[in-house]
């Protein structure tokens, strides 16, 4: 993992990440992959509902939950 804060996914933002938003494919993912998507406040809503009106939002957490529940050196930023 780097030292860099991670950013937002948001197109043209470079606010520091707050959320992450976890979701996948059906087309082309199995059941159990997750991509993610990181947000900041600003985002996350409006990232949310791209997502969730296509059927790919799986889960919405803090980026610091996200990262306790990964295995040691993974983080959201890798995904």
């Amino acid at each position: 993992m780097t030292d860099e804060t991670p950013i937002c996914s948001a197109k043209g933002c470079r606010a520091d990440a707050v959320w992450v938003l976890a979701w996948n494919n059906p087309k082309l993912h199995t059941p159990e992959r997750r991509k993610t998507w990181l947000a900041c406040e600003e985002h996350r809503e409006h990232l949310s509902q791209f997502l969730g009106v296509r059927g790919f939002l799986k889960d919405v957490v803090t980026l610091e939950e996200w990262e306790r529940r990964q295995p040691e050196g993974g983080s959201a930023a890798d995904r």
